[in-house]
């Protein structure tokens, strides 16, 4: 079986500001993975090149052995940073528009996650806080049986009482044989789910490791690599 992601020496440069050079990463199925480093060191980018929102200067991307495209838009379910559901809709028709352009979305999962966090279907996005805002959007987003998630600071604007239940929603909500892909910059909050952890330093892999091997080679926590690699 084809690995989810190869990332073969992409590099993407934005006017006077490479983003990411020379990267070469290879992820399999089945696993949660963390994409850490500093603002600035090319996570989002990675991920937009993922989605084929960008396209790279150099290198060649596949997605379970295909290039990005309209193929691999039905395999991947992606959570951006920023809100991009329209305001005017309700949560119900954010769910409705979710379930028809995706044949893979499950409305019943998107309900009962609604239920359990008391997010009313009705409610108008317009007057939800930024914090349920995001709730929502990853709602929608694990409802999907993707085979490739792909999650840009899901924690990020919720309060930390939310944060276990988002983590167990990401952690109970994919296939055995689905991939998540975590973009945070909230590492101690997200390192118990991770199974590997990729850390980007100014646009290039600094290391991709499992969490396991860190551990027992590094004999500290992933917080801790992190914090002593980036001086944070």
């Amino acid at each position: 079986m084809n690995p989810i992601l190869e990332c073969q020496s992409v590099t993407k440069k934005y006017t006077g500001f490479t983003a990411l050079s020379d990267v070469n990463l290879t992820l399999e199925r089945g696993r949660i993975i963390g994409l850490l480093g500093p603002n600035g060191s090319g996570k989002t980018t990675l991920l937009k090149l993922i989605n084929n929102l960008l396209v790279p200067d150099s290198g060649k991307i596949y997605i379970a052995g295909i290039n990005p495209g309209m193929e691999t838009k039905k395999i991947i379910s992606y959570l951006p940073e920023k809100t991009y559901l329209a305001d005017w809709m309700s949560v119900e028709q954010a769910i409705k528009f979710f379930q028809d352009f995706y044949e893979d979305f499950d409305s019943k999962k998107a309900n009962a996650m609604l239920a359990d966090l008391e997010i009313d279907p009705k409610s108008k996005l317009k007057t939800l806080s930024k914090g349920t805002k995001e709730k929502v959007q990853l709602i929608l987003v694990m409802s999907r049986q993707a085979e490739l998630y792909c999650l840009d600071e899901p924690i990020g604007g919720v309060d930390p009482a939310s944060r276990d239940y988002i983590l167990n929603t990401i952690i109970s909500n994919y296939r055995e044989n689905a991939t998540v892909l975590i973009s945070t910059h909230l590492i101690a909050d997200i390192e118990k789910i991770l199974d590997e952890v990729v850390f980007l330093k100014q646009g290039s892999v600094f290391l991709h490791s499992s969490v396991d091997d860190v551990r027992i080679q590094e004999g500290k926590s992933i917080d801790s690599l992190f914090r002593e690699v980036f001086k944070c």
